[in-house]
Parts: C-alpha cells; structure tokens; sequence
C-alpha cells in the first residue's frame, strides 16, 4: 500500500531535506507536489485541502521559518499533519465488558467481512488471549455460512450452526445466549452484505444492532474502491452507530486514498488494515507507524512486533547452538531463514518496514518469487547435497537447475548467497553481532545484495 504515493512524497522531503533556507515560494513548491501526490493517491478531496492547509499554515509560522533545520522541521511538520488525518493513534477494541463482548461486522458484499472476522478471531485469541465465537447472519448465501464454519476450524474458534432461511436476529441471539453458556469471551457476528446500499440492508442490520447491542460495531470495506470506501463507510454511518473500520485488501492498493480518507470523512477509526489473505494477515492499524512507511522511514516497530510473534523461536535457538558448536551452517539451515522469512510477510513485507528501501530503484529491489525459487533450487538438491554443498559439483549443478526449472547461473548464485551467510554466521559465533553486522554492510535480508 501507499507505493505511488511514498514514491512521490519521499521525493519532496528528500528536496525539502536539502533547504538551508524556506522561503514562501519553495513551500509553496512542495505543497503543490504533496496536493498532486495525494490527489494521485485517490484521497478525498475536502481531505487534500484541509491537509495541505494546515501544513501551510504551520510552514509559514516561526517554527518553521526560523528553526536552524527548516527543511527537516517541515518534513516533521507533514509527518505530523499525516499521522493528524489518520486518527493520531492506534484505537483499540473496547472488550472491558460483561462476556460475551459482541463484535458485529457491517460492509458490502465482497469487501471480505467473513474472511476479516476470521483473521480478527484469530488475532484476539493469538494475542489477547480470549475465546472467540464466529456466528454467519448471512442467510442468503449459504456459501458464506460454509466459508465461515471452515474458517472457525482453522483458526481454533468455536462455531455457531446456522442456516439458510433462518432469521437472522434469531441466530444472533441464540449465538450470543450460547457464548454466555459456554463462558465465551468474545462473539463475533457476521452480517449479511449487498453488492450495493438498501433500504432492505440496512433494516436488518438496524435490527441486529439493536437485538445484540454490540460493543463493537465494525465497517469493513476494501481499500481497493479508494476514496468510495470512505463515501460507503460514512453511509453506514448515518444509519449504525460504527466504532470503527477495517480496512481490508491493502496489500494490493497501491494508492491508500481510502486510509487517508476514512478518519476524515467518516470520524471513525481504522481499526484494523487486512495485509493479505490468510487468515494471520491482520494488522493493528497504528497512524504513526504508516506514515513513517509512507515518508520512506520504515517501520521497525512493527518489524520488532511481528518477528516476536512470527518467528520460530526454538528453530533459531537450535540454529544457534548448532553454530555455536561449530557445526555451520547448511543448506536445509538456509531453507528454514527463508521460510521463516515468508511467515513475516515476504521480502515485500520486510522491505517495507525497513527505513530507506522505499529509496531503492525499483528494478533493485528483491521480490518473493526470487524466494520461492530459492526454495525450489533447494528442495531439487538431494538430503547429502543440502547437508554438505561442498559436493555439488558442475553435472549436479545442471540437475539440480533442471528440477527446479531454474537456469545453472540460478543455482550458483544461490550458492554463492549461501557462502556468505555461512560466513557471517562464523563471524556471529565468533566475534558477536557487531561483526555479523559489518559482514552485512550493503547487503539487504539474508545477505542478498542490491
């Protein structure tokens, strides 16, 4: 999310960055590139004007003008002003309820509410710690009661049975007065959605709201439809008092007007942004952090936060002492940091949280289709060769290239990749992190270079 937009706006603050002296004509310059950056970006209009007014109005004062860095002030000045438009922080769920604290999710259909309230159930189980119930409202598709039954056996919720042709303020509370039985912490309730906006819609999940009195009332809508998801949300909020948005499909925005749009328009949250498709791919939505992604800063917060929670702790431990014991550091060793990787999002979700990579061309930067051949070069070669690659010779080379359908070049280079991890990790075993990271000079994850 946000590719164009960074790409625009990194541009402006590396040549605001630059400026000994601002003058009102130099910022007036870059105001013009910001509006043009996020007018491109696809936010809202009234957004992109009170923006860039407030941005101006804070440029012209004597802060800016008269700081000894007036360059770097402004940049702080639109950092500011965008962390502003998203919401100031992250907002939380209110669960500090009586259980069972009832979720309901609102949205158009196939803006990916069942899916969302999947991913939500496995986050508040994952990281809160809380027992969750998924309940489907949408009897009109009966698909979706499936979809959501086997989505609550993969991420470990409970189910409440429903069917087509019931009455969906009647499963809603039958789900609700079930949880209490069954001391279920959470409740999340999937409601029926429409291709578009009707009286009929909104009528049942008027009447849902009131049978249930959720504590949490979410509007999911796909950021694919920009600036209309804001339009849509505050629909929505004219008729359900909303407390929030998730923000779903992010992954494949390349643009981000809906995120900078939504808080705006509808003064509602985002709550919550859907990062991909499995059912892990859900993000607190944090404006701060964003941004930082935005002005090409990164994110290592969010990096630290989701290594913690993602990576294989007792496979790193393991890899560690092995190392330690000076036993190197194989090819099925490698096989692992690369899957390992593809559990944290990808070399595309690494990249993005790393401060300055936004900056590299873009023919430059690593994709994950380069990792799944890694992976296929890998898994071509025999258990002997990936235990000891110093046997791969020339006509093992050209085998193991014709499993994996890569090219010889292909499997060298993997090689080579691999020859100078196992020399970083002697130097780790051996001299610590310091040398690890001097060993690492230039190069980006797993010490590929760009």
């Amino acid at each position: 999310m946000f590719d164009n937009l960074s790409e625009r706006l990194s541009k402006t603050i590396r040549n605001l960055r630059g400026q000994g002296r601002l003058s009102e004509e130099n910022i007036k310059d870059a105001l013009r590139d910001v509006r043009m950056a996020l007018l491109e970006a696809d936010v809202a209009l009234p957004v992109v004007k009170e923006f860039t007014e407030r941005v101006r109005e804070r440029a012209m004062g004597k802060d800016v003008l008269k700081s000894l860095t007036p360059g770097q002030t402004l940049v702080k000045v639109v950092s500011d002003e965008l962390v502003h438009v998203m919401g100031d922080a992250n907002d939380a769920l209110n669960l500090s309820v009586q259980p069972p604290a009832v979720i309901l999710m609102a949205g158009l259909q196939g803006s990916g509410k069942t899916t969302s309230s999947a991913k939500l159930a496995r986050m508040l189980q994952e990281r809160e710690k809380k027992s969750v119930m998924l309940a489907s409202c949408d009897i009109y598709r009966p698909a979706a009661i499936d979809q959501l039954k086997t989505l609550a056996q993969e991420v470990g919720a409970v189910f409440f049975p429903s069917h087509a042709g019931e009455d969906p303020v009647a499963i809603a509370n039958a789900a609700v007065a079930q949880a209490r039985k069954q001391h279920v912490d959470v409740v999340i309730i999937d409601t029926a959605g429409r291709l578009h906006i009707d009286d009929d819609m909104m009528n049942e999940i008027r009447l849902l709201h009131t049978a249930v009195s959720p504590v949490e009332t979410l509007f999911v809508v796909d950021s694919m439809t920009g600036q209309d998801a804001a339009n849509t949300a505050r629909t929505f909020n004219d008729v359900l008092p909303l407390t929030g948005v998730i923000l779903t499909k992010t992954d494949g925005d390349a643009r981000g007007g809906a995120a900078l749009s939504i808080r705006s328009i509808t003064g509602k949250p985002i709550k919550f942004i859907g990062v991909g498709e499995k059912t892990e791919a859900l993000e607190p939505f944090y404006p701060d952090r964003i941004t930082s992604r935005i002005l090409g800063m990164g994110d290592v917060v969010s990096l630290v936060e989701e290594a913690e929670q993602k990576v294989d702790k007792e496979a790193v431990a393991k890899l560690a002492g092995k190392i330690t014991r000076g036993k190197g550091f194989d090819l099925n060793d490698f096989r692992d940091q690369l899957d390992q990787m593809l559990n944290m999002g990808g070399l595309t979700g690494l990249m993005d949280k790393l401060p300055g990579m936004g900056q590299l061309p873009k023919n430059a930067m690593a994709d994950d289709s380069q990792v799944h051949r890694m992976k296929a070069i890998i898994n071509s070669m025999t258990p002997h060769e990936r235990g000891r690659p110093g046997v791969i010779n020339g006509s093992r080379r050209r085998r193991i290239a014709a499993g994996s359908g890569t090219q010889v070049q292909d499997v060298n280079r993997l090689l080579k990749q691999h020859l100078q991890m196992q020399k970083m990790m002697k130097k780790m075993s051996k001299g610590g992190m310091s040398k690890l990271l001097r060993g690492m000079k230039g190069k980006g994850p797993m010490g590929m270079p760009f």
